[in-house]
């Protein structure tokens, strides 16, 4: 009788700290937090997609490969709200949603047309583990901001080409899987994700 190999997948609260890998590949990363400390997660877990170090928020997991193929390729929507430097403009918000020029692999990138606006209040989201400098140093103010396309650090780099560096970066949206009201470093298996 052949025994099918069930797949398992994850969907998480990344918390600001930690690297989207399960250790460390590297001598210099010794010091660093790796998601395996969270959970004890099976064999061939892996990130769908990753968020930097100093990202946080929601970041799926799965041990089928194909479906993490899928899921990249299709280039699903992922949301992200960041908490910007200054009181951004209508302006910049524009330059966001048609496309702005970035540093990738050191060459320059026009990032594609996205979704972008100014969220009219501060969301509500857990407060992070390391705190963030308060409204002395200056206003800030969020956007939301949602891309098919994920190169690294690329809404970071977004935020500064117009201006208003990213302070705080949370992926609250994968498709139609949402943060909601998960804590910071929660864990929930699920079936499938779409």
């Amino acid at each position: 009788m052949e025994v099918f190999n069930k797949h398992r997948h994850f969907v998480i609260y990344k918390p600001y700290g930690y690297l989207s890998q399960f250790k460390s590949h590297d001598s210099k990363q010794q010091s660093k937090k790796f998601l395996g400390t969270l959970h004890d997660f099976p064999e061939g877990t892996m990130a769908i997609g990753r968020l930097d170090e100093k990202s946080e928020g929601l970041l799926l997991l799965t041990t089928d490969g194909k479906m993490s193929d899928f899921i990249n390729s299709r280039k699903v929507e992922k949301e992200y709200y960041a908490q910007v430097d200054g009181n951004i403009s209508e302006v910049a918000v524009n330059q966001l949603r048609s496309g702005v020029e970035i540093g990738f692999d050191g060459k320059k990138y026009q990032t594609k047309a996205c979704k972008a606006f100014k969220l009219n209040k501060v969301p509500n989201l857990p407060e992070r583990s390391r705190k963030i400098r308060d409204d002395r140093h200056g206003p800030t103010s969020w956007i939301s901001i949602t891309l098919n396309e994920g190169k690294f650090r690329q809404v970071r780099k977004m935020t500064s080409a117009v201006g208003f560096p990213t302070l705080r970066l949370v992926r609250v949206r994968v498709g139609n899987i949402h943060l909601n009201s998960m804590h910071i470093g929660s864990i929930v298996e699920v079936d499938r994700f779409f």
